[in-house]
């Protein structure tokens, strides 16, 4: 089994402005079988207007978006307090893809790093940038 993918909500927005690096990307994925899981909260982040993101809605489509569970929730919330940020959005992605395994896309690596770093697992999650 392959590491499953982890899309934060700007790389939502680079699928939905049609980024041609970012579709790249993200064909490879299914071809070498990993699964792409979105957390909800990052749809929640990224999603703004249904008329003007029907790209990004037939992407979704095929992607694992993730309901936040209570414990996932609990856990961001003390990286957010181990960190001092205040986004649950990229601490939710970060505790998430150490749960699965996976490797996190991102247009904003100075904030996952920050967050992967207070975290303090070995292995550490990895990130790739958008």
């Amino acid at each position: 089994m392959n590491v499953p993918y982890l899309y934060d909500p700007k790389a939502l927005i680079a699928i939905n402005d049609n980024d041609g690096d970012m579709w790249a990307r993200h064909s490879v994925a299914p071809a070498e079988g990993r699964d792409v899981h979105i957390p909800s909260v990052v749809v929640a982040q990224a999603w703004r207007d249904a008329r003007r993101q029907v790209r990004l809605g037939k992407f979704l489509a095929g992607c694992r978006v993730v309901p936040v569970e209570l414990e996932i929730a609990k856990a961001a919330g003390v990286l957010c307090g181990k960190s001092r940020t205040a986004d649950i959005v990229d601490a939710t992605v970060v505790v998430m893809a150490a749960a699965l395994g996976a490797i996190i896309w991102t247009s904003d690596p100075d904030d996952i790093h920050a967050l992967i770093d207070a975290q303090g697992l070995k292995p550490a999650p990895v990130f790739r940038t958008v």
